[in-house]
Parts: structure tokens; sequence; C-alpha cells
């Protein structure tokens, strides 16, 4: 008797199971936005996420370009019910709206000063472009002919973004100097410009710093 009603007994417990859990339809405004749960990449554009009975479950939107999105859902008692659906309208990343891609970023760049310029002339004018994108300079010594800005910073929904310019001498004859500019992300807004640990390279500038190392090779350099 106990082996003819054991498959009976499964189906109940498989159906009270079933009964007990809950689905969230999960769809978003942009069709190839990646859904992922609990880790795993199991979906585009719409899918019907299961809840289990006293369990939670956590669900990322996310898609190159946009805004990422995050929700979990619990079956708990005592918790708020998991909605029947949710839909996610997905908006554009604005911290990668305000900049562009470039291999300009984190990078030394050697400019050979013109032989025609004098070297205390050339020093003022590269003080100036810094000027013309920067309203602080952090440390400016003239004898060593190193320049350092303080980090500008910008904070935007999602992201934070710190930038700086570093200019050194890289040798006398010819006169050349070494232009840097450091563009870090932390990947969270209002990010404090001390937190050090929690930026990191980007390989993207904000576009109101996209003509600074071409002003620097037309002001200084050989053309």
């Amino acid at each position: 008797m106990k082996v003819y009603f054991l498959p009976v007994i499964l189906l109940l417990l498989v159906a009270s199971f079933a009964a007990s859990a809950q689905t969230v339809m999960v769809s978003a405004s942009e069709p190839d936005a990646t859904i992922i749960v609990d880790g795993q990449s199991l979906g585009t554009g719409n899918l019907k996420v299961k809840v289990p009975k006293n369990s939670c479950v956590n669900v990322k939107v996310q898609k190159a370009g946009f805004l990422k999105y995050e929700q979990t859902y619990c079956n708990k008692k005592g918790q708020t019910e998991p909605p029947k659906k949710q839909f996610f309208d997905m908006k554009r990343d604005d911290a990668e709206e305000a900049s562009v891609k470039t291999d300009q970023a984190n990078i030394d760049f050697s400019i050979e000063v013109n032989k025609k310029q004098d070297p205390v002339d050339v020093w003022k004018r590269a003080n100036q472009v810094v000027t013309d994108y920067f309203d602080a300079i952090e440390v400016s010594d003239k004898e060593t002919s190193y320049l350092r800005t303080a980090w500008s910073v910008q904070s935007f929904q999602q992201n934070t973004i710190r930038t700086r310019l570093i200019i050194k001498l890289a040798k006398s004859e010819p006169l050349t100097y070494k232009v840097k500019l450091v563009s870090e992300y932390s990947g969270a807004p209002l990010t404090s410009v001390k937190a050090d640990e929690q930026f990191h390279d980007w390989d993207r500038i904000l576009r109101k710093y996209q003509n600074v190392i071409s002003d620097f090779t037309t002001r200084l350099g050989n053309q």
C-alpha cells in the first residue's frame, strides 16, 4: 500500500510547493536587456521569475549604455508580497552620455616643445591650458616642471567621476613634457573624492576634457 500511494504523495508535494511559490513577470523597455536572477543570466526583455516560499530572489536588469536596475522579491511571512508583474523603464546612463570612450585616459602623452618657443613662455602657456579646463591647481613647481591639478568631481545617478591633469618634465633636450589626463570612476553616486580605494581607471573621459591633449599639442608642440 505504501508503494502504491508513493507517486500520489509525491504529486501532492510538488503541487503544494508550486502553490506556495509566487511568480513575478519581469519586463524591460529595452527588449535586449539582460535579466539576471540570483547571479545567473536567464533571459532578455521579459522573464517569469519564480519566488519560492520562505525565500527571496534578487533580480538585476542591465544593458550597456543604460542605468542598472535591481530589485529583490521576498515570499516570506510578514514581508511585502511580490507583485504579479514589474516593468523597468530603462533610462540612458547619464555618465556615459556626458563622456566619450577614448585611448587618451590614464596614459602619458609625450609632447616635444617647439624649439622656437622660450621655455619660460612654454611653462606659462602650459598653465594657461590647464586653467582653461580646471579650476584649481594643487601643485605647480616651475623649477622641476611639475604640475598637478586638484581632482575635479562630478556625480551622476549611478556613478561619480573624478578627473585631474598631471604634467611633468620628460627630458630637457629636446624639451619634452609628459601630460596625463587621469579619469576614474567609482560606480556609485556621491562618492567622496578622498575615497581612493573606491575609484578605478575609466576608459572614458568627460566630454568637457576631450580636447585637453590636442590643445597641449597645438599650443606647445612642433606643428
